[in-house]
């Protein structure tokens, strides 16, 4: 009862509905609502006490959501599928949701835009790459062939160069068009032509269900909207037993790679990766740890879980038909 008294309020239920769709900070929410920072502050902490939304610092943000794990989340689900999408004022709030996140695309794409020649340089600024690279080559099986890899926001396309030699198959994913252009060329020096890479969504990859043996994330996720989506993308189209690395930074505290390098997220806990892998149908290893000047990076491999076998006795056969 206590939870729907806190959603029933107009613009706490405004601020359900665009938590439902994206994890927000409060001056994104100021800025869609057109209210003062304050007042969404004060809505935002009433429906974190009745357990509908979870707040989550980060450095000096704080990025508002739905969790998984809350016990009023398929409440607030309920309601956002429930809201009339012709009412105005929802109307408003979904378009200025839209700007925001074009925004924040237009940021990214403007920095990997002006940093694609320096990007390898970029990625080897607070540990050494090398590291990095032996790292993803021990956690993806030594030796072991590879029929096909998937390298989901794949830059300069540097790991599928190193990844080559043990593939049939590579397809490196990107939305840059600047790091495609060097990705490719970078490819075609080392005469490495069962490697390929094209423009996609990490959020909607061009691919079938099921259909890849491994797929590789390296330093992607610190700059996702939605990390936890790309990662269940990136388990869909893993075949069962196939393997997924997950390559990027432990939490830490420096605020300004969000201005100078365009993080969206500081970092990751273990527990959090743990728990977004569970949710896509991965077992996640225990984590490799790398530490770095003044970073830590850590590596994770998850494995696609087989589907479930369900075992029909002949009994069970007979009752069935």
């Amino acid at each position: 009862m206590a939870a729907l008294r806190a959603a029933a309020e107009p613009t706490r239920l405004r601020l359900l509905a665009l938590c439902a769709d994206s994890q927000l900070t409060v001056s994104e929410l100021t800025q869609i609502l057109g209210q003062s920072q304050p007042r969404v502050s004060r809505h935002l902490k009433l429906l974190c006490e009745a357990g509908l939304l979870e707040r989550v610092p980060e450095g000096t943000w704080a990025f508002y959501r739905v969790g998984d794990r809350l016990a009023g989340a398929p409440l607030v689900r309920a309601l956002a599928t429930l809201l009339p999408a012709s009412d105005p004022i929802l109307a408003r709030d979904a378009e200025r949701l839209v700007a925001v996140k074009r925004a924040r695309a237009d940021t990214a794409e403007r920095y990997f835009r002006d940093n694609a020649a320096q990007w390898s340089a970029i990625r080897s600024l607070h540990i050494d790459e090398a590291q990095v690279e032996a790292a993803v080559l021990r956690l993806l099986g030594q030796g072991a062939p590879i029929d096909d890899l998937l390298d989901i926001g794949t830059g300069t396309g540097r790991l599928l160069e190193i990844l080559a030699p043990r593939v049939k198959r590579g397809l490196g994913v990107d939305m840059s068009r600047d790091m495609l252009s060097i990705a490719r060329s970078n490819l075609e020096r080392a005469g490495i032509k069962h490697c390929q890479v094209r423009q996609a969504d990490m959020y909607a990859l061009p691919l079938d269900s099921s259909s890849v043996d491994a797929a590789v994330i390296h330093q992607v996720l610190h700059f996702a909207d939605e990390p936890q989506k790309a990662i269940l993308e990136a388990a869909r189209v893993l075949k069962p037993q196939g393997r997924l690395v997950i390559v990027d930074f432990a939490p830490h505290d420096l605020e300004d790679l969000r201005a100078r390098h365009a993080h969206r997220r500081l970092g990751f806990a273990d527990a959090e990766l743990r728990h977004w892998c569970a949710a896509a149908g991965l077992d996640l290893d225990p984590v490799t740890a790398l530490p770095g000047q003044p970073l830590t990076v850590h590596v994770w491999r998850a494995v696609k879980r087989a589907p479930a076998v369900v075992h029909v006795t002949p009994s069970q056969k007979s009752a069935a038909e």
